[in-house]
């Protein structure tokens, strides 16, 4: 790939590459060419992207007073992360803490069951106990 400018000067100069990014700045005003060539017998696609951004005072330094805007901008935003962390890492306990109650309402849901299961097979080898205890002492085999 072959750059030049509008007056034919040559700015950049690619050979056998498979890819490659590049930045320039114009210093003319006019229409830049690009040229591709293709060695290989084969057909290839070429994905061919340009960014136009307009720089009207490039040659000027950057000052202190337009790095402050950037700097405030840079504190709110580290700021804002610092709280997005800390309710992300909330979250997280909170998830935790919540993965335990459940545990928990599990296992005495588990005990309720087996505590009345207990008691109902109580009750039953209770009432099975007097039954026997009657028909024995009284001869009685009522229903």
């Amino acid at each position: 790939m072959q750059m030049k400018g509008p007056s034919g000067e040559q700015i950049q100069d690619f050979h056998d590459k498979i890819s490659e990014k590049f930045e320039f700045v114009a210093h003319h005003e006019g229409v830049h060419r690009f040229c591709f060539t293709n060695k290989s017998p084969y057909h290839e696609t070429i994905d061919f992207d340009v960014h136009v951004g307009h720089f009207t005072f490039y040659d000027q330094h950057a000052e202190d007073e337009h790095f402050n805007p950037l700097l405030e901008q840079i504190g709110k935003l580290e700021e804002a992360l610092y709280n997005i962390q800390f309710e992300q890492h909330w979250l997280e306990a909170e998830t935790e803490r919540q993965a335990i109650v459940d545990a928990m309402r599990r296992r005495a849901v588990h005990k309720a069951f087996f505590e009345s299961a207990a008691l109902i097979g109580a009750s039953v080898l209770q009432v099975y106990l007097l039954r026997h205890l009657f028909e024995r002492k009284l001869g009685f085999s009522g229903v």
